[in-house]
């Protein structure tokens, strides 16, 4: 099977999200389907708000092109995010409308092109009791419409604050499970579409 490459980008900037502790989970999914996994940090890639007048000034900001470049060497998305009041934050939001924007190369495609066809798999933590599964309707649709196969499994991780352990690691083995399983499907789609 040939080897496929994902990108792993947390929906949340803080440094000791529960959803970056989630995102590991799924990317050790990954890594042990046979993907190679590339973690982006948001931190290291900021966006202003996206912002019509500015892209016509300015064009897209390096920071998106970069990330449309990624996308273009990557067969894959792995996303782990937080529930901002029943949606995804603005975030997640913000860095994919910039993503989808012209490539900064002329031809006037879309940021869009290096993503359509590409397998995405989604989980979400919070401390509430439904774990971000109210977000993660709402994730579905809008990488689905940017052009992503989101895989049908998805975990949502319920009170998150006492859900991991001191190191970092999902306590109930049921659920560290079912994330694993996630990135393992998005694996291996990507590997089925690589390999024609």
């Amino acid at each position: 099977m040939p080897t496929v490459r994902l990108l792993a980008m947390p929906g949340s900037a803080r440094r000791d999200s529960w959803n970056r502790k989630l995102l590991a989970v799924l990317v050790r999914g990954a890594r042990a389907a046979g993907a190679e996994v590339t973690l982006y940090e948001p931190r290291d890639h900021e966006m202003p708000l996206y912002d019509g007048d500015l892209e016509a000034a300015e064009g897209i900001p390096p920071a998106a092109a970069r990330l449309q470049a990624l996308f273009a060497e990557h067969h894959g998305l792995l996303l782990a995010t937080p529930e901002y009041n029943g949606f995804f934050p603005p975030l997640v939001k913000n860095t994919f409308d910039w993503l989808s924007r012209p490539l900064p190369d002329g031809s006037g495609k879309p940021g869009t092109v290096h993503v359509r066809g590409k397998p995405a798999g989604i989980v979400a933590a919070s401390p509430g009791v439904l774990g971000g599964i109210r977000s993660l309707q709402h994730t579905r649709q809008y990488l689905s419409n940017l052009g992503f196969l989101v895989v049908p499994d998805q975990v949502g991780v319920p009170k998150a604050d006492s859900a991991f352990d001191t190191e970092g690691q999902l306590q109930d083995a049921r659920v560290r499970t079912s994330v694993e399983a996630v990135g393992a499907a998005v694996a291996r789609l990507a590997m089925k579409i690589a390999g024609g």
